[in-house]
């Protein structure tokens, strides 16, 4: 029995995408939307997704198992908490997470021999064009995209609760895509007014989900080029998950238009996975993102030091590090020249 525990975990691990796909299937079908509209035995979920019943049938038998649906095929499935989270209309759904990531992310992973080989994206292995520019080209996409990325960052609350923003009066998301961390951010401090900086094509999506749940006088959007400059004279700046897309040398130099904009006594908050210390534990997140922002954009998740330097190399420093959910890390960050 003792030769059987590693061939099962190998067994595990291989079996792990199938896992995914199964998932991807059921967010790709609206599974959960139509057993919440009542459609719950086999029967009526094949005829709600135009699908084959034996095959919804084995389907479901697996994710119930897996532990997003309770029940069965002839009294009924019923929605488990994970489940309900890929709800379309969900205030929290990861359906579009589920989808990208079992669409066009599993074709990028699919080249990751390829990618490992030659330091280039496996999305642009398996696309043919880098990620930028797939979603540069394609507005849907983008979309989908952001909804994506916006998916299950529980930490954002946490973002919202570790900073102090009490003498705060404006915040800027530099590269804040459809603005749920800036939303939450202004929602927690009404006091706060939000400026969301991305690219021009981005500014619609943002403009719509901020119109949604904020009042028009509590944020402004304004589009252009996080590389040649950002809206100056904030208290507080965002940067979430954008220097894992880019190498060292573009992360300085992004890094130095942000403090150009900075006061004097401004905070930059930047949301990242921190590659752990090898003499610690060993958190498996960070590693998986790491070579995950491989695969999708090049990009790499780093170290403390790592992060360390590329602030010191744009005249700021590191003052404080909060873990977040999902480990997850804020890095606060102030101008070098504080401690002259």
């Amino acid at each position: 029995m003792a030769d059987a525990l590693p061939a099962r975990r190998v067994v595990d691990v291989l079996t792990g995408a199938w896992q995914a796909q199964a998932l991807h299937a059921a967010a790709v079908l609206r599974l959960p939307d139509h057993i919440q509209a009542g459609h719950t035995t086999t029967t009526a979920l094949a005829a709600a997704t135009d699908c084959d019943e034996d095959a919804v049938e084995r389907l479901m038998r697996l994710l119930t198992a897996m532990g997003f649906f309770d029940g069965g095929g002839d009294s009924g499935y019923r929605l488990t908490p994970a489940g309900d989270l890929l709800r379309t209309d969900h205030d929290r759904s990861m359906r579009d997470m589920a989808v990208v990531y079992g669409q066009e992310f599993h074709r990028a992973w699919g080249a990751v021999v390829d990618a490992v080989r030659t330091g280039t994206s496996g999305f642009q292995h398996a696309f043919g064009t880098p990620l930028r520019t797939h979603l540069a080209s394609d507005p849907e996409a983008a979309v989908r995209f952001q909804r994506a990325m916006n998916a299950g960052n529980v930490f954002f609350q946490d973002v919202a609760a570790a900073h102090d923003f009490s003498s705060a009066r404006t915040v800027v998301d530099v590269a804040g895509g459809a603005g749920a961390l800036l939303s939450t951010v202004l929602q927690a401090h009404p006091g706060l007014h939000g400026v969301l900086f991305d690219l021009p094509h981005v500014i619609p999506v943002a403009e719509a989900a901020l119109g949604s749940v904020l009042g028009a006088d509590r944020y402004d959007t304004v589009a252009g080029d996080l590389f040649e400059n950002v809206p100056g004279g904030a208290d507080v700046y965002l940067l979430s998950r954008v220097l894992q897309d880019w190498d060292d040398a573009s992360c300085v130099r992004l890094l130095k238009v942000l403090r150009e904009a900075m006061p004097p006594t401004a905070r930059l908050l930047v949301v990242e996975r921190v590659i752990p210390d090898p003499a610690g534990d060993q958190e498996l997140l960070p590693l998986l993102w790491d070579l995950h922002l491989l695969m999708a954009a090049g990009g790499r998740e780093r170290t403390l030091d790592g992060y360390r330097s590329l602030l010191e190399g744009a005249g700021l420093r590191l003052r404080s590090v909060h873990a977040l959910a999902l480990e997850t890390s804020l890095l606060v960050i102030g101008p070098a020249e504080e401690d002259k």
